[in-house]
């Protein structure tokens, strides 16, 4: 099956039903986008697929063939894109776990919304769950990439 992951095309030989996320991490070793819950409702998942954020987890890989995907390490290879930069320089990351979900959930939001508001923010985080409570900063560090992102 032929994946465009990241700007490339890749054959990866796996089951159709075979989860997205596992076939990213075992078997792309792509391991940047993590495994959370298993049913979609954590966030910890979170890869864009066309654009749009799409929780890993419980997508077959099937259902993403010729389809764009971009997971966390697809934003930059240096960390320099701004929503990347506004977290390292807000030091967003407690323990980390959940936040390249958060990272790529906030980057669908600011392709749609440029400058969001805390609602927004909120709204469009919802579904990314933090055990350790960072969504002040995350929230921050939203508003920071805005700014970043003008820059």
């Amino acid at each position: 099956m032929k994946l465009h992951v990241n700007g490339t095309e890749h054959e990866v030989a796996a089951p159709p039903d075979m989860p997205l996320l596992w076939v990213l991490r075992d078997l792309m070793h792509l391991t940047g986008t993590k495994f959370g819950c298993g049913i979609a409702q954590c966030g910890a998942c979170t890869v864009h697929v066309d654009g749009s954020p799409l929780r890993s987890c419980i997508t077959p890989v099937e259902a993403v063939a010729g389809k764009k995907i971009t997971t966390i390490e697809g934003l930059s290879q240096d960390g320099s894109h701004p929503v990347q930069r506004a977290w390292a320089e807000l030091d967003v990351v407690q323990c980390g776990y959940c936040q390249s979900g958060q990272i790529m959930s906030a980057v669908a939001l600011l392709a749609k919304v440029p400058t969001p508001s805390d609602t927004d923010i909120d709204q469009a985080l919802s579904g990314n769950i933090c055990r350790c409570g960072t969504y002040p900063r995350i929230r921050a560090a939203v508003h920071r990439a805005a700014e970043l992102g003008k820059a």
